[in-house]
């Protein structure tokens, strides 16, 4: 089983069963891509674990990029924790869902903070150590009393990151 995953960073799990006498099970489970990881020059598909994979030249929806801090090896490094990894997902989704914003690019700026760019060209600054309910609450209430959508052209940022407050920023 070490053999495998190690040799194949593809590969999620591996089950194998002896079926007695002479028979092996196989049971493998693919990981599944989630967001592209980028570093650098260097793209990869990204698991909902926070492990890369693949090598990618193609980009899908959702792309995380994170400072040169981390020297990648390649495929099977565990790149993000998979806690920060579940709450990007989580902030992606709700975003896209809740709000009707796209993200384009998630900037892991350092263990609590996140720079999520829309593609609307503004950014929302999220602390992942915080309840993330309540920075997304915040933004709600901003966005519907604050700033209407014919002004958000002109947004640079908002930031959730402390408290009570929603600061934001135009340009």
């Amino acid at each position: 089983t070490e053999n495998i995953l190690n040799n194949f960073p593809q590969i999620a799990e591996v089950k194998i069963n002896r079926k007695f006498p002479d028979k092996l099970n196989l049971t493998i489970t693919e990981r599944g891509a989630v967001a592209n990881f980028c570093q650098d020059d260097k793209c990869f598909l990204l698991d909902k674990e926070g492990i890369i994979f693949e090598n990618v030249s193609d980009k899908l929806d959702l792309i995380v990029t994170k400072p040169s801090l981390i020297e990648l090896k390649g495929p099977g490094d565990r790149v993000l924790e998979s806690n920060l990894m579940s709450s990007i997902l989580d902030i992606g989704s709700k975003l896209k869902d809740d709000l009707k914003i796209t993200v384009s690019e998630v900037f892991v700026v350092s263990d609590d903070r996140l720079n999520i760019e829309t593609v609307e060209n503004w950014e929302i600054y999220f602390n992942p150590k915080n309840d993330l309910s309540w920075q997304l609450t915040k933004l709600k209430a901003v966005l519907e009393k604050e700033i209407p959508p014919e002004k958000r052209k002109n947004l640079e940022y908002i930031d959730l990151r402390f408290g009570n407050l929603a600061s934001y920023k135009y340009r």
